[in-house]
């Protein structure tokens, strides 16, 4: 009866190494490839901060743009409220 569970264990033992061996084998990568994934995520990491940069350097210009032009819209205005307070002609 102990050789029964022993080798009953010693099998189940076996297949759990089947099982799981080749699946835990494969997963791992050799260091070489290790390189070449960070390098790879490095470089889209550069590539995804670089097209950032340039979406926030275009709604910076837009928004600068729309600044000025509003800025000097309302120093126009008020260069006319002046203008019409000290006309000598309109009173």
């Amino acid at each position: 009866m102990r050789t029964f569970g022993k080798v009953l264990r010693f099998s189940l033992l076996v297949c759990l190494a089947l099982l799981v061996g080749p699946s835990y084998l494969s997963a791992q990568d050799s260091p070489k490839q290790d390189l070449k994934n960070a390098g790879s995520e490095t470089k889209e990491a550069a590539k995804d901060t670089g097209r950032a940069t340039k979406h926030a350097a275009k709604k910076t210009g837009r928004a600068i743009k729309k600044g000025t032009n509003k800025a000097a819209e309302k120093t126009e205005e008020g260069a006319q409220k002046v203008k019409d307070k000290t006309d000598p002609d309109k009173k």
